[in-house]
Formats: structure tokens, C-alpha cells, sequence
């Protein structure tokens, strides 16, 4: 299965090849070396090790388990990850209308135990409602039928799950900028009801929602385009797997997995979240700007 259609398999992948890379340099071979044991070109194995994999096979992990000199028991592990990798996710079919590489971050998203999110300009997809995220999609993808527009809300929608599902929801600190609560999506009655909806989320135990005031200036001395940092919980082998930056721009996304990158990052949320206003006052404010949308309908 491609790399395009994968299932919530993003974190499976990229837990059996940094386990696979471990094994293999915890035996002092290369990259090379391993690959030719295994007949493969060296950006075969690498694209293995990297998660980048289109298509993991047990029998094929199973060799490189014996290769290393892995336990049965851990072999098994192995295998039991690739077959998750193969799994097909919740958003296959929607994969017509996915950006090309915002699959992989759907899983990260999607095996998030928490993500800390700074926003500039518009409220992050997994807090958006319908109305709104109808409005900006209508103007980003003009050339889409209604019904396309429809599953795109479908998409998000299904998204959101893992902020409000009853077992284990993902942590989600949100630092939202005050241009956020200002700036006119659709309508202002559509903003209304967003700007409602973001305040009664801001109660969940789950979800903490802080809005950096005009007043506040440049707490990191620049601007800074949006970004989210997603931390994930131990996997059954008690490894957990690296915290990864995904920022956004117009045409798409980076990753960053670097630790002094990600620290950089960290950092500045810290910075943003300590300038921002408390959850309490926030959410004062969000239902103060809903009311002054209200009056304008």
C-alpha cells in the first residue's frame, strides 16, 4: 500500500523502522552492509528505517529480526508493527482530497496523546465548527462541488475525535492569537457561533485554550507562522516516539524532528503561552467578541 493511502500506520511505520535501525547499529552493521545481506539497494532499507516504506512485509521484518539476532518475542513485536503499518486508516476514503504528504500528518495527529498548538490568524482544524470550516474551505478549493466540500467537513469532523472520545482524548493546549477572534470567516454570524463553541471547549479537562491580546506585541520578537508540536504516549514496548513540529505555510508543511529544533519550538509555545491571557480570562474574551459579532447580525 502506498505511502499516499496508509492507515493511521504513520506511528507503526516509524516505530518499526527506528526499532529495525536500533537493532541494526546495536550490531555495528551499516546501512549498507544490512542491505546487501537482504538484497536490497541501501535507499530501500533506509526508506524502511525512516517509516517511509510504502510496503512493510512480515516475512520481510522477520528476516531482518534474524539477520540481527532478535528474540522470537521481539521478532513477534516486529511483525505484529508491520501488519499494523499495512492497515488501512479511517481516512482512506477520503484520500482523494488529501494533500499530497498531509497524510503523514494525519497519523501523527491521529496517535497524538497531546499537541500544543499556536495559531496566528485562524482556528486549527480540530476546533473548528462546520459553518466555519465550510467557509474557508469554499474559498481554498473554489473548483470543489458541494459534495466534495461536504466530505472535506466530514474529514475534519471525524478528526476531532480524539479531543472528545471518552477513553484517553488527546491533550490540546491552544494559544490562539487575538487576530483569530477578530478576523471575519463566512460570516458574522458563523463567527458567532465558533467564537461560542471555542469557549465552552476551553471548559473540557482536556483542552486549554489562552488568547495572546493585541497588546502583547512580539513576545518572540518575530512573527511566527502557525505550528503545532505533537507528543506521543509509550507504545507497548514502553519506547515513545520522538516529538515532531509540524509548521504550516500556504503551499503545505514542515516537519521538524530535530531535538534542537523541537526545544526551539518549545520553547517558543512556552514564551507565547506565558505572554498569552489565562484560560479563565480568555474564554471572558471569546464570549465577549462572540457578542460583538451577534450585535452585527
Amino acid at each position: 500500500m502506498s505511502d499516499d493511502h496508509s492507515a493511521g500506520s504513520t506511528l507503526p511505520r516509524r516505530q518499526l523502522g527506528r526499532a529495525l535501525r536500533e537493532a541494526r547499529e546495536g550490531l555495528g552493521l551499516t546501512l549498507e552492509q544490512a542491505a546487501k545481506h537482504m538484497e536490497w539497494g541501501k535507499s530501500t532499507l533506509g526508506r524502511v528505517e525512516k517509516g517511509q516504506a510504502e510496503r512493510v512485509r512480515a516475512r520481510e521484518v522477520a528476516d531482518l529480526c534474524q539477520l540481527y539476532g532478535l528474540s522470537d518475542e521481539r521478532t513477534e513485536v516486529m511483525k505484529n508493527l508491520a501488519a499494523q503499518a499495512s492497515t488501512r486508516s479511517w481516512w482512506y476514503p477520503f484520500s482523494d482530497l488529501i494533500a499530497a504528504g498531509f497524510n503523514v500528518y494525519l497519523g501523527l495527529e491521529a496517535g497524538a496523546a497531546a499537541l500544543s498548538f499556536y495559531q496566528p490568524l485562524v482556528v486549527p482544524g480540530l476546533l473548528q465548527t462546520a459553518e466555519y470550516a465550510r467557509a474557508m474551505d469554499r474559498v481554498y478549493f473554489p473548483d470543489d462541488s458541494p459534495a466534495e466540500i461536504d466530505r472535506r467537513i466530514e474529514l475534519r469532523t471525524r478528526r476531532q475525535a480524539i479531543l472528545q472520545r471518552k477513553r484517553n482524548p488527546a491533550m490540546a493546549t491552544v494559544i490562539l492569537h487575538e487576530a483569530v477572534l477578530r478576523t471575519v470567516v463566512g460570516s458574522p454570524r458563523i463567527m458567532t457561533t465558533q467564537l461560542r463553541h471555542l469557549a465552552d471547549l476551553g471548559t473540557a479537562d482536556n483542552i486549554t485554550i489562552s488568547v495572546l491580546p493585541f497588546r502583547t506585541g512580539l513576545p518572540l520578537g518575530v512573527g511566527i507562522a502557525p505550528f503545532v508540536i505533537l507528543d506521543f504516549a509509550p507504545d507497548v514496548r514502553g519506547g515513545v516516539e520522538p516529538t515532531i513540529v509540524f509548521a504550516e505555510n500556504y503551499t503545505g508543511g514542515m516537519y521538524f524532528e530535530e531535538r534542537g529544533d523541537v526545544d526551539r519550538y518549545r520553547a517558543a509555545h512556552l514564551t507565547l503561552r506565558d505572554a498569552a491571557l489565562g484560560p479563565d480570562i480568555s474564554r471572558t474574551l471569546l464570549r465577549e467578541a462572540a457578542r460583538s459579532f451577534e450585535s452585527e447580525r
